[in-house]
């Protein structure tokens, strides 16, 4: 097994940094944890693909016991389904998808289930199915706390369930929820009113799905649930850590990145700036925990310069040192690369093209 030292000069030498760079040891392990969590449960597992973009990996969840996936865009789902991937559930509101032509064309290959929490959303889901030719299979998205998309109450899901059920070429399929970590009682409320509901129209969700990498401690908490979207916990990020649902030896990403200036005693410069690390805080301080220097803080950034305070760093980092950053968000990093480099034992065993990055639509 090689050395740190060694895979760092190793990767240096072969990609140059900064360089993303993914511990499958540790990957399988998360993917394998997840998957138990879930079966203990008595819940499916539908990984969220928008962290790692990678066909393979989602490939390697869907063969330990993941049913299927998710994608949050559509272009993602095409990615996905090109790679064989014929489960596929699209957590979002794809109008401008379903508009440009797109999502009928990928109905005509694949019965994929889509996300809508509005009337306009599943007008334009019926205009695709006329298209398709074929019925559109459609859950509706519910808020219990967190604020981004979803009705905000039972009463707005039950009349989208039923202009979903009388609406020619859709077909109700079930409910999506991400409960904010605190919310899930309320969750449950608003799911058992829904419930009524339904059954009064003849509607049933047959897909109850919740979601989120910070609510695996939660799992199986929602009484009629039949599966959870989590992602992140594939690699993990220091945001995960701050939510208490991975430690450190869970991450399983890192950014090499090499010291390029030492202008000052106190401060240096990573040639790993915004157009790597990206500017999202997660609301944490700093952008990045750099495993070698752990006091070290990146303060900010440049396009192509990461700012460190060493201010509090006994030892320092010299010029043409390569450290290793546990990102704060892995998700946004992974987007804004080509590749990421795979490590199994210390040593590289694969290089896998992120080929889900950028799917805007």
């Amino acid at each position: 097994m090689a050395t740190t030292a060694d895979l760092k000069t190793c990767i240096a030498r072969e990609f140059g940094t900064p360089a993303v760079v993914i511990d499958l040891d540790i990957v399988d392990r998360n993917i394998a944890r997840v998957q138990g969590i879930c079966d203990a449960a008595g819940v499916a597992n539908r990984p969220h693909i928008k962290t790692h973009k990678i066909p393979a990996l989602a490939k390697a969840q869907i063969a330990a016991g993941a049913r299927g996936i998710t994608c949050q865009k559509l272009g993602e789902a095409e990615v996905m389904a090109q790679a064989g991937i014929d489960d596929i559930l699209v957590s979002y509101n794809l109008i401008g998808a379903a508009r440009s032509g797109r999502l009928a064309a990928l109905r005509k290959t694949l019965d994929l289930t889509v996300c809508a929490d509005n009337p306009v959303t599943l007008a334009v889901y019926a205009e695709a199915a006329s298209q398709a030719e074929a019925l559109i299979g459609v859950a509706i998205e519910c808020d219990t706390g967190r604020q981004r998309a979803g009705v905000e109450t039972a009463r707005e899901a039950i009349e989208l369930a039923r202009l979903v059920r009388d609406t020619a070429g859709l077909e109700f399929r079930g409910l999506l929820f991400y409960p904010t970590e605190t919310s899930w009682p309320e969750t449950q409320k608003f799911f058992d009113e829904v419930r009524l509901g339904l059954t009064a129209l003849g509607l049933e969700a047959k897909l109850v799905s919740t979601g989120g990498s910070p609510n695996l401690v939660n799992v199986g908490k929602l009484s009629g649930a039949t599966e959870h979207r989590a992602g992140t916990y594939i690699f993990n990020d220091r945001m995960q850590i701050k939510a208490g649902v991975a430690t450190l030896a869970d991450c399983a990403l890192n950014v090499y990145s090499t010291v390029v200036s030492r202008a000052g005693p106190e401060r240096g410069i990573l040639d790993a700036g915004s157009k790597t690390l990206t500017s999202d805080t997660g609301g944490l301080d700093g952008h990045g925990l750099i495993l070698e220097h752990p006091e070290a803080r990146i303060k900010g950034f440049a396009e192509e310069h990461g700012f460190l305070d060493l201010a509090k760093c006994n030892a320092r980092p010299a010029i043409g040192d390569v450290v290793r950053i546990v990102p704060n968000h892995v998700c946004v990093v992974v987007n804004m690369v080509d590749q990421l480099i795979a490590v199994r034992g210390g040593e590289i065993v694969d290089v896998y093209p992120v080929a889900a990055r950028g799917k805007l639509v």
